[in-house]
């Protein structure tokens, strides 16, 4: 049994699905063959539950593979998740990535109404229910996991790398920004396997995967959750290749919506320390995240936090 060497364990909506993509496809790196089995977050409601059942996701791994990896968005706000996968294998390395929260956090929100979880379609209607929510009420019928609905939680990446680099020597972490997944994937994507210590295969296709989209008849969703649901229920793993088919036409990519100046002074206050945190702990100057101007790629160097 070959176990998995390294994680990509987050955050949502910062190009996880992308980079996984082009990794899974060099000849010298194997992607669990279920995109976010979620295994080791135990403090959340998980789809796989059983250790033989998430080793089975590797088992068509060879020695040919220098890298073998996964894939799953919510480890890294998981509290429990990188101490059970240290346990599980302690020379693991992680690919953490990040982006604006207060770009994220509407991203999130629009994924999580795309896929059914998020029943109130306003970001800003959805924000101010956090507590509402944390305490149990107006939560959407189909929501798996209500945790994933607390948006400044989700998106406070400052407390949640300081957690991480608590477990973990940084050397064995890669931080990778969306900023710089944009401006320069082949760069980046570069970088990544030096940091696995695989060889580069040459890519150059770096197309970006899990854009903005809309359903064109949402209510499909319904029907969704039921077949999951007794999926779950029966104990069936594998995937079912009519209703993917269903659900990629049921999708449509359109320009993502932007929030209002007043939410978004609203994100800038209460992200702004957890900002400062977080551009001290990876060395990198994040006070542009915190304008009103256009991301723009910043290179300037602020001092690292050592343990």
């Amino acid at each position: 049994m070959t176990k998995p060497n390294f994680f990509i364990i987050g955050a949502p909506k910062c190009g996880t699905t992308s980079l996984a993509a082009w990794l899974a496809e060099n000849p010298n790196i194997y992607m669990s063959r279920t995109k976010e089995p979620h295994f080791f977050n135990t403090d959340h409601k998980r789809f796989i539950n059983s250790l033989q059942s998430y080793e089975r996701l590797f088992s068509d791994a060879t020695d040919r593979h220098g890298a073998v990896g996964e894939a799953s968005v919510w480890y890294l706000y998981s509290s429990s998740a990188v101490a059970n996968i240290l346990a599980y294998n302690p020379a693991v390395k992680f690919i953490v990535m990040l982006r604006n929260p207060i770009e994220m956090a509407p991203s999130l929100h629009e994924e999580l109404v795309f896929t059914g979880r998020e029943d109130e379609p306003d970001f800003a209607s959805a924000w101010s229910l956090q507590e509402a929510r944390r305490q149990g009420s107006h939560l959407p019928r189909m929501v798996w996991e209500p945790k994933y609905l607390q948006y400044g939680d989700l998106c406070s990446l400052g407390v949640q790398v300081e957690r991480l680099f608590e477990l973990v020597p940084r050397d064995h972490v890669k931080i990778i920004l969306l900023d710089d997944l944009s401006s320069d994937p082949g760069g980046v994507y570069r970088s990544v396997l030096q940091f696995l210590g695989v060889d580069d295969d040459h890519r150059q296709d770096f197309t970006t995967l899990n854009r903005a989209k809309s359903r064109r008849w949402p209510g499909l969703l319904a029907v969704a959750w039921a077949v999951t649901t007794a999926k779950r229920a029966l104990g069936i793993e594998g995937g079912l290749g009519l209703w993917k088919r269903i659900d990629a036409a049921n999708r449509v990519e359109r320009p993502r919506s932007p929030v209002s100046s007043d939410t978004r002074k609203i994100l800038q206050d209460y992200f702004r320390r957890d900002i400062a945190r977080l551009q001290v702990l990876i060395g990198r100057d994040l006070g542009h995240w915190l304008t009103d101007q256009p991301a723009k790629i910043q290179t300037s160097k602020v001092a690292v936090a050592r343990p």
